[in-house]
């Protein structure tokens, strides 16, 4: 076998880093998000033993909505661009094209096995721009295809090192090329078909045979004329190693995947839930399809599915000549070149193996996969075929006469493979370019219409996303995703009638339960997901409650391993305050996924409402154990520490508050809490940086402004806390207990009774009925030596709060004073004396505490977390009973010693 030379190498790298340069500008785009963004399996925080357990996607492969796609050492590399630069997709594409320069430079070693020095070149050069493998290298999850190529040729490499110059067997090339094959597979499923590579280049390569003699030699065995000879044995003895060796790796898959196949509908693969011979004409009329992919990438598309081929369901379809014909030359090519002795063949049969033998998982013709066309499974097929191209042009180039003409048009077909390769990945620049690239060629697939829609979708075009939609209803009016699209962007429209309507249709089409077979089988897991978002919708009605746990209870009973269903009933069972049955929705969900944070989130939260904190918290707890850096759990779980009012949490408390400022520093909800756990340790410095850093993340923040006054007047700072109650009167000009702490600091600091009386009145024109202001506004007029209206005033205030006895004693203070000043003949309305400086502080203005909401909203499609619990309710509503008791005992006696004075 010829060596590669560096120049070689150079041109090989060169020509893939040329063609692929503009592929690092791309972003993650169409399966991409699943493998890459949406997949917890890349994070460091993600235990590594998950990779080992679940699919390429991330789901764990026991789900019965796994791909089953098992390829833990792809994900790994995944894994590692994530610790080098986390999602930036650079790195990825970098790394996909250096792996496609190795590719081509191992399967340039693997043509000098078949091929000459030039022609296996020029095999190389093709593979290394043949434009069908844009879908491989530019888009990231064709890694897979890429890892498995690398060990499929590394493997087939060591097999060709197996036998000795004295034709013994090398063990170790054996012993490594079954650990080869092992990495093959477990980057990709298809790797495992090398071992059918290595026994036909065992057979009609390494020991020369053709298919006559093979026959020959069994039939002599067969009756006993002679033995096998000893070459013979020895070839026997290695193919049953690798036999076995790929049984037992099957075995080891079979498990893995727990003996299921995955679930696939009629959308993903018409064919594969056809009637014969539908099923069968069709699948193989795919065939010449995937060949004139190869021949002629001129028309490419990412998404093949749906209505893109049609059935071919008579055998008068003229299509299916394309197959007859497809099958006669392979048939051709197959038997010349297992009946030739001649190198050429060889060279013929290695190619074909190639060709058919790593197309076979992907073919539909022994199991169903999920595409009917993919391009990106034929990067190893393709190998075969530029094998062949490259044999064609040594054949023709050692003709005198055509050796001009031969290298001209390998030139030509480099050049413009090159170009179009270039050209191509600038379709895989975002989700938008990729999907209308696949429109120009295919217009019958109602999913490019569907995932054009999602792009503009997530740029907030939901009307422009709409057309889209609804064209793809058009085009495939059986389509379940495509209505329940159509009724979600109607939602984002807020045109509820006609979302519900495309719910409804959506809803319509779902397959019947039929008693006795498993609904699962027959439609999409994410079609369900019709119910949830139907429910979602109409429970915003509050008289439509039961009709939304109605459709959650529909899901369920269809699929009891629902998750999502449990999650969204749940939240409806908050809402409703049926916490019991919520609590065991969450406690069902969590059966089935005790790995999801998001779950034992929402757990805490029922246990909240349920008065039960230490629970809660424990649940909390749970949540952080599985996402260390889970905001709402960090944050809710502070804001409990922070409200059990023990010390011994504040500690806790306060670094969880500054976790979730680190993941969420525009949030001033974090900062506010901070200035709380503060003001809770009396450290009124670092209150009050909060405090402004609250401020001036949210202009006008309610809590946050009256808190910073409330510190200013707790501190003697009676004067600073006038500004911040003009900021925040001036937003909200209904704070009740602003207006009674600016009428304290008004009466009792700057002596300004006029302006304490228009904010005390300012309190009774919003609520007469208001004892706090009108007790105060009482207490003015007796500062202003108004006694007879002060007479009148407490009188009134007596009649709201009949009880309260404060209010009957400082009346009856009152009407001795009056009684007093009638004796000695002095008049009631007197000018006001001058009061002394005492600091007084208003009896019911109380420390603002924060109290947060429970109620949880659906926030996605699939999601299921809850909103952060905060501002349902005010945070001023919830205090601490017994410090405001002795803080109004306290002020009373101010009050009395202020009425019974001089």
């Amino acid at each position: 076998m010829a060596a590669v030379l560096w120049k070689e190498v150079l041109l090989l790298t060169s020509l893939v880093v040329v063609c692929y340069w503009n592929s690092l500008s791309c972003g993650f785009v169409f399966d991409d998000v699943s493998a890459i963004l949406d997949n917890k399996d890349l994070r460091p925080t993600t235990p590594l033993r998950n990779l080992f357990l679940n699919d390429f996607w991330g789901t764990p492969m026991a789900e019965e909505r796994s791909h089953k796609s098992y390829r833990p050492l792809t994900v790994l590399t995944f894994r590692l661009n994530y610790l080098l630069s986390e999602l930036s997709p650079a790195s990825y594409h970098l790394l996909n094209v250096a792996l496609h320069a190795a590719a081509c430079l191992l399967f340039l070693r693997v043509c000098r096995l078949f091929l000459d020095h030039n022609s296996g070149l020029v095999a190389a050069l093709l593979f290394a721009v043949h434009p069908i493998h844009t879908e491989a290298v530019t888009g990231v999850v064709g890694r897979a295809e890429l890892l498995s190529s690398i060990f499929l040729l590394a493997a087939f490499l060591a097999y060709t090192k197996s036998t000795s110059a004295n034709h013994s067997i090398v063990w170790s090339p054996i012993a490594l090329t079954v650990v080869l094959v092992a990495a093959a597979t477990l980057c990709k499923e298809q790797g495992i078909t090398v071992v059918g590579i290595c026994c036909v280049y065992e057979v009609f390569v390494a020991q020369g045979f053709t298919l006559p003699m093979l026959l020959d030699t069994l039939q002599q065995a067969l009756r006993g004329k002679g033995t096998f000879p000893y070459n013979v044995l020895q070839m026997l003895l290695k193919l049953i190693v690798l036999v076995i060796s790929t049984l037992l790796l099957v075995i080891v898959r079979v498990q893995v995947i727990q003996s299921q196949l995955p679930v696939f509908t009629r959308f993903d693969n018409p064919a594969a839930v056809s009637p014969t011979p539908t099923r069968q004409l069709t699948f193989n009329y795919l065939l010449p399809v995937n060949a004139w992919l190869l021949l002629n990438p001129s028309d490419l598309c990412c998404d093949w599915t749906m209505g893109t081929i049609p059935l071919v369901e008579s055998a008068l379809d003229q299509r299916n000549l394309a197959t007859l014909v497809f099958y006669v030359l392979l048939g051709m090519l197959a038997y010349r070149s297992i009946t030739c002795s001649r190198s050429s063949a060889k060279t013929v049969v290695m190619a074909l193996s190639l060709i058919v033998l790593p197309f076979i998982p992907a073919s539909n013709l022994f199991f169903p996969v999920g595409f009917v066309v993919a391009e990106r499974v034929l990067y190893v097929p393709s190998m075969g075929f530029c094998v062949l191209v490259a044999h064609g042009f040594k054949v023709l180039s050692h003709k005198g006469y055509l050796k001009k003409i031969s290298w001209l048009m390998i030139g030509v077909l480099l050049t413009t493979h090159a170009v179009k390769t270039f050209n191509r990945n600038w379709d895989w620049e975002s989700e938008y370019t990729l999907f209308m690239s696949a429109l120009k060629v295919n217009k019958n697939n109602a999913k490019l219409w569907n995932n054009v829609g999602h792009a503009l979708e997530n740029q907030n075009n939901y009307a422009k996303a709409l057309r889209y939609f609804l064209q793809a209803t058009s085009v495939q009016p059986d389509d379940i995703g495509a209505h329940m699209n159509v009724g979600r962007t109607y939602k984002n429209l807020n045109k509820s009638k006609e979302a519900e309507d495309a719910y409804l249709v959506a809803k319509s089409l779902m397959p019947q339960i039929i008693p006795g077979k498993k609904y699962a089988t027959r439609v999409a897991p994410n079609h369900l997901n019709v119910y949830i978002n139907l429910a979602n919708l109409i429970r915003a009605n509050e008289s439509r409650l039961e009709e939304a746990d109605q459709l959650y209870r529909q899901a369920i009973s269809m699929r009891p391993d629902f998750k999502q269903a449990y999650i969204s009933r749940g939240e409806l069972l908050l809402k409703m305050n049926k916490l019991t049955e919520a609590r065991d929705a969450y406690l069902r969900a969590l059966e089935l996924d005790r790995s999801n944070a998001d779950l034992w989130y929402n757990l805490a939260i029922v246990h909240i409402e349920m008065k039960e904190p230490s629970e809660a918290l424990r649940n909390f707890e749970q949540a952080l154990q599985l996402s260390p850096r889970h905001k709402l759990a960090l944050f809710n779980s502070a804001l409990l520490m922070q409200e059990s009012g023990e010390a011994k949490f504040w500690p806790e408390a306060n670094r969880r508050f500054l976790a979730y400022i680190e993941e969420e520093p525009n949030d001033a909800n974090g900062y506010f809490n901070l200035g709380m756990l503060a003001m809770d340790a009396e450290e009124n410095a670092a209150a009050e940086r909060w405090m402004h850093k609250a401020i001036a993340l949210q202009s006008g923040f309610r809590s946050a402004l009256f808190n910073l006054a409330l510190l200013y007047s707790q501190s003697r700072r009676e004067l600073e806390a006038l500004p911040v109650l003009d900021e925040l009167l001036r937003h909200h000009p209904e704070h009740v207990k602003g207006l009674i702490l600016k009428g304290d600091i008004l009466m009792n600091h700057k002596k300004d009774t006029a302006g304490a009386k228009a904010c005390f009145q300012r309190i009774l024109q919003m609520d007469p009925g208001n004892v706090q202001g009108k007790h105060n506004l009482c207490v003015v007029y007796f500062e202003e030596r108004d006694l007879p209206r002060a007479e009148r005033c407490l009188e009134e205030t007596l009649e709201l709060a009949p009880h309260e006895e404060y209010v009957r004693r400082h009346l009856s203070i009152v009407r001795g004073k009056i009684a007093a000043m009638n004796a000695a003949g002095q008049p009631l309305v007197v000018e006001k004396p001058k009061m002394e400086e005492d600091g007084r502080q208003n009896p019911h203005v109380e420390k603002d505490v924060r109290k947060s909401s429970t109620e949880m909203d659906q926030s996605q499609l699939d999601g299921g977390q809850p909103e952060r619990r905060t501002a349902a309710k005010s945070p001023e509503e919830k205090g601490d009973i017994e410090q405001k008791r002795a803080a109004a005992l306290k002020r009373l006696e101010e009050i009395e010693r202020i009425l019974s004075g001089d």
